[in-house]
């Protein structure tokens, strides 16, 4: 499924989030919650780059960094060419309807005091379109919803799967050649999810959308993604093609992901399955060398003392692992 792109919609160098905590009053030395810690990537146009790894990995904090909802510490986000961290809020300001983002709760996404037509029309408004009305049906139609039969409801006559549909039309109402796409099926019942995915990837086709997929499901990043970054404690572990990752993981982090796949056989998932230890540690305190080393059933010396850094093992795939070459 990758996409031939001879253009990079976006371009990410040496991103860095730092968020300062607030301690107490003999704190001499300040700390940083260090959510994303100096990664780069490429979207082209009409891909889909997956973000994988668990709660707390960053993943999130790059698709709001991307979108200049959080602060930027260092680094540089190019959106077409032009540098969205060099810009002001009015500079912005005109550039935000081409760039959106669909969150993971459509329960909470949705303003619950207003109707869904007001819901959709509300970016038009914001921004200044004028064909509100044809704009708005035309949104809601693409996700498979009328006017005449939603348009008048409040989100909790909705069902998961309509809700997340209306929060996706809100986003496509302003034709956006970006959408970051937050864990946006997390939230719903297994019986839709589908129909969204499919909702999602008939928007590439058809309006050109380029999309940051994120997620902590591998399983579901092989299904819509054409690229695949697993993230762990704000770096990148491993980058590839989806397919080429998930099939010939190289980093142990994947490998253990991956191994949570469910398997036809008990007795086969037994023998492959690998069990982290511990939880992900704190980004305030990130460990030495590897951050990964403390969890990793093949850590040597020198992953406590040094960093890895991202080596290419085949074709655009890359990882940040010591031991690769003696694997």
């Amino acid at each position: 499924m990758a996409v031939e792109s001879s253009h990079n919609l976006v371009e990410v160098k040496n991103l860095k989030v730092y968020f300062p905590v607030r301690g107490g009053l003999f704190r001499r030395k300040k700390l940083y919650v260090r959510a994303v810690d100096g990664v780069s990537f490429s979207i082209g146009k009409k891909e889909i780059f997956g973000l994988a790894g668990e709660s707390g990995s960053g993943k999130t904090t790059i698709g709001r960094a991307l979108l200049r909802v959080v602060d930027i510490t260092e680094g540089e986000i190019l959106f077409d060419g032009k540098d969205l961290v060099k810009m002001d809020e009015k500079e912005l300001r005109k550039l935000r309807p081409k760039m959106q983002m669909i969150f993971q709760d459509p329960y909470s996404a949705l303003n619950p005091r207003m109707t869904v037509y007001d819901i959709v029309a509300e970016p038009l408004r914001v921004h200044g379109y004028e064909d509100v009305d044809l704009r708005v049906e035309k949104a809601l139609r693409e996700v498979g919803l009328s006017v005449e039969e939603f348009g008048f409801r409040f989100p909790h006559e909705l069902s998961g799967g309509q809700r997340q549909r209306v929060a996706i039309a809100r986003v496509l109402v302003l034709e956006p050649d970006f959408i970051v796409a937050d864990e946006p099926t997390s939230m719903l019942d297994v019986s839709v999810r589908s129909g969204i995915l499919e909702l999602l990837l008939d928007l590439r086709d058809k309006e050109d959308v380029t999309y940051l997929f994120i997620t902590h499901d591998l399983a579901l990043a092989r299904y819509v993604t054409d690229r695949l970054a697993v993230m762990y404690l704000g770096k990148f572990m491993e980058v590839g093609s989806t397919e080429e990752v998930i099939s010939n993981p190289m980093h142990p982090y994947t490998q253990a992901l991956i191994s949570s796949f469910p398997e036809p056989s008990p007795e086969l998932k037994k023998e492959r399955r690998i069990i982290l230890k511990g939880e992900i540690p704190s980004p305030i305190n990130i460990p030495p060398g590897c951050r990964f080393h403390p969890r990793c059933p093949y850590a040597k010396e020198i992953c406590r003392e040094k960093e890895p850094e991202m080596t290419e093992v085949s074709s655009g795939h890359l990882t940040a692992c010591h031991m690769v070459s003696r694997k």
